[in-house]
């Protein structure tokens, strides 16, 4: 009896993924707004209740996808962290930052469609449950650490922060990072957005025939965001790091 449940589990994951694959052929195809179970079914060679039995509607299949691909540019990110070399200086944590935006932008890059899925437009009638949040936190959460490893060895400077940014800034770092200081925090959100809108302008066309070094482009201007966050300062009393950028 258990080799026979084994055997039903490992049916049931290879449908699964299976089912999967071809909805993001479908979105690379027609986009997520078109996604359809029973066109899925049909490429599948399945009956469109059999495929109800995995994914009863849409928004579940669609749930899927964009939990698969934010834990999959997550994982990106978390990755260019481990496998990257200690920080040994200010310098060092900046030149983490620039490598983990880079991972991002690779894998953006390596995967469009599963891109547009999670930071495109929103799909028409779907509303994200909260079984996306965790993983839609996971590149945020890289970024931060960062930025925490930098402030625990002394190798963040304070950005400026206006008196009218105060109530909100001590709002946004109870809610997101406790441990960093507010005016760092600010830097921080301010740099999501455009970290992701440098990413989305090169994939959905915007630097055609204005960008041609892309990558040189990327890493200056992901190198201009950590030291709007206060990464590369030195501490009192030792050199100042120089400014370079990761590989120069």
């Amino acid at each position: 009896m258990t080799t026979i449940r084994g055997a039903r589990a490992r049916a049931r994951i290879e449908v699964t993924a299976a089912i999967k694959d071809e909805a993001r052929r479908q979105l690379a195809a027609e986009g997520a707004a078109k996604l359809s179970l029973r066109a899925v079914a049909r490429e599948l060679g399945m009956v469109s209740s059999a495929l109800y039995r995995y994914f009863p509607s849409r928004d579940e299949l669609l749930t899927a996808l964009i939990v698969d691909a934010y834990d999959s540019i997550g994982a990106a990110a978390e990755s260019a962290l481990a496998t990257g070399p200690t920080p040994t200086g200010p310098a060092a944590h900046a030149a983490r930052w620039v490598d983990l935006c880079r991972a991002v932008r690779a894998w953006a890059l390596a995967h469009p469609h599963e891109y547009a899925l999670i930071y495109g437009s929103p799909v028409p009638g779907y509303t994200a449950p909260r079984d996306t949040v965790v993983p839609a936190a996971r590149v945020g959460n890289a970024l931060i650490s960062v930025v925490r490893d930098a402030h625990r060895s002394g190798g963040l400077a304070l950005p400026p922060l206006g008196e009218e940014l105060r109530p909100e800034a001590h709002r946004l770092t109870a809610t997101l990072a406790p441990d960093l200081p507010p005016a760092v925090v600010v830097a921080l959100v301010a740099a999501w957005p455009q970290l992701f809108g440098l990413i989305s302008f090169e994939l959905f066309g915007q630097f055609n025939h204005v960008v041609e070094d892309r990558d040189a482009f990327f890493a200056h201007a992901a190198a201009r965001l950590a030291h709007e966050i206060g990464l590369g300062a030195h501490t009192p009393g030792s050199p100042p790091a120089p400014a370079v950028l990761p590989g120069e």
